[in-house]
């Protein structure tokens, strides 16, 4: 069912009706097969681009919508809703121009972003590595200047669109001065020596492609590192945070996607002569999913109207993606439960949703990073 939203502007309302109708007419016909042949939707990405959907809280100058970000977050929460795997997806190629964005310099903006935002490229993020997932000052992947540009050797791993992408937004170590010693460089998908490894086979999302991003000796030019020699670990962190409200709206949409799915089976499902939502229990059961989802989305939503005011939000922001993926974990377990044996089954979608929350969980922080961010901050009176 549409979720009663309140947007800020009759543009915004507009841009959600197109969402929807896009993501049910685009969106959903092909994820049940989509994810059981683990084929990733390149065109589908294509689609959604030419629509605007891939830019949308970036500047108009270079191609974005200038849309808020309370605004673009329920779009992807809207296409969550249809499939988690797209939505995810949507999420990281935006993040990836957020460096360029809000760390590039005027030359680097007009160079990428129009490409970057257009709707045709896709982008990948290279941050995680095997030894360096949530301490990122572990990373090894290094740069060595190389006349005016520079030299990246290393391995990523865990990076959506490995393989697939047009560009990739990478962190490397510049020198040996921990976190102090990362950039952030930009690196063309067509570069000499930028080779992938064998997709890895997942719990779920699996038409969301992850695979190593090995860099044996890829040379990149001087204009593709973006902001200053070690800025690295602050480009990160920043855009972290507005990476982890993306995951909290995707988790959000896939929990709405799968109560939805638990009240009609409850309303169609008879037993005993009579529909299953009938019985007190599974009727407070899904109360208390509608209460989940809800409080998911306010989370969000406050982090992202922090954002938007120019305020701190990355507390707000690790809040929104602890509550938002418990819930999401939550809320498809018990849709598994609500539909029972039919539940456990692939002939119903609430399996595949199962699957799919769980690594919410983990990817952009885990929700232990979270814990850590958010206790960090209270005790020092942020």
């Amino acid at each position: 069912m549409p979720v009663e939203r309140l947007l800020p502007t009759d543009e915004a309302a507009d841009l959600l009706v197109l969402t929807r109708d896009l993501c049910d007419k685009e969106v959903l016909p092909p994820a049940a097969e989509g994810e059981l042949t683990a084929t990733p939707p390149r065109d589908l990405f294509r689609t959604l681009g030419r629509a605007g959907l891939l830019s949308l809280p970036y500047p108009e100058e270079f191609g974005g919508a200038g849309q808020p970000y309370e605004v673009y977050l329920q779009v992807i929460e809207e296409i969550a809703q249809r499939w988690m795997a797209v939505a995810v997806g949507v999420s990281v190629h935006c993040l990836t121009a957020y460096p360029v964005a809000e760390f590039g310099s005027t030359a680097q903006q007009e160079a990428l972003l129009p490409e970057m935002l257009g709707g045709e490229w896709l982008g990948a993020y290279g941050l995680s590595e095997r030894e360096a997932g949530s301490d990122i000052a572990q990373m090894r992947t290094r740069a060595v200047q190389d006349g005016g540009g520079w030299r990246l050797k290393g391995t990523k791993a865990w990076i959506s669109h490995a393989a697939h992408a047009d560009f990739y937004t990478t962190f490397a170590r510049t020198d040996d001065t921990g976190g102090k010693g990362l950039s952030c460089f930009v690196v063309p998908a067509g570069a000499d020596g930028l080779r992938f490894g064998s997709p890895e086979r997942k719990m779920g999302l699996h038409a969301d492609p992850v695979a190593e991003v090995i860099y044996d000796d890829v040379p990149v030019s001087g204009d593709r590192l973006i902001g200053e020699r070690g800025q690295g670990m602050a480009i990160a962190l920043s855009a972290l945070d507005a990476g982890r409200l993306g995951i909290a709206a995707a988790a959000t949409g896939l929990a709405q996607a799968a109560l939805d799915h638990s009240v009609a089976y409850a309303k169609e499902r008879h037993q005993f002569g009579r529909p299953i939502a009938d019985n007190q229990g599974l009727a407070f059961m899904l109360a208390d999913m509608e209460a989940a989802v809800s409080s998911a989305r306010a989370t969000y939503l406050h982090a992202a109207r922090l954002k938007d005011a120019g305020r701190p939000f990355s507390k707000a922001a690790a809040v929104a993606k602890l509550v938002a993926t418990d819930a999401a974990m939550k809320v498809t377990g018990d849709a598994v439960q609500v539909l029972g044996g039919a539940g456990y089954t692939q002939d119903f979608p609430v399996e595949r949703f199962f699957r799919d929350a769980k690594v919410t969980q983990i990817f952009e922080g885990t929700n232990q990073i979270q814990r850590l961010v958010i206790s960090r901050q209270l005790l020092a009176g942020l």
